[in-house]
């Protein structure tokens, strides 16, 4: 099976200018717990991600109104990329070793073009294989 076949395709993205607002908004349109960010529209190329946990941690948890923050203030950056022609055993590897259990995926030209998330694996790997990363993901 390929990376491609599994992972979503064209993510919802922002900036680091995003309004923490815009993020949330963006993650309930596109019913996702996680967001890509990215430098510029066209370009694509992330520089973070910024997740519902990371708003609820990052802000609100340390009474900062996520109303007048930016995701840039919040977000994790340099985030870990898997190319678009990697096989899903590279990426689930590189999710283990980062214990991520989103990784980002990237064009030749280092643009954002997907998401593989653990649930995208579990729901199309054997069991063995999803159990092996959750074990890793999760130590």
């Amino acid at each position: 099976m390929k990376l491609n076949e599994v992972m979503t395709e064209n993510p919802a993205c922002c900036f680091d200018t995003t309004s923490l607002a815009d993020a949330a908004r963006m993650m309930a349109e596109f019913d996702c717990g996680s967001i890509p960010v990215v430098d510029a529209h066209d370009s694509r190329r992330p520089i973070g991600t910024i997740t519902d946990r990371d708003i609820a941690i990052r802000a609100v948890a340390k009474d900062k109104n996520p109303l007048t923050m930016i995701a840039g203030e919040i977000m994790t950056p340099n985030p870990i990329t898997v190319p678009i022609d990697a096989s899903l055993k590279d990426a689930y590897e590189a999710m283990e070793a980062a214990q991520i259990r989103r990784i980002l995926v990237v064009d030749d030209k280092g643009a954002c073009v997907g998401i593989l998330a653990q649930a995208d694996i579990a729901m199309n790997a054997n069991a063995k294989q999803t159990a092996e990363m959750v074990k890793e993901v999760s130590a």
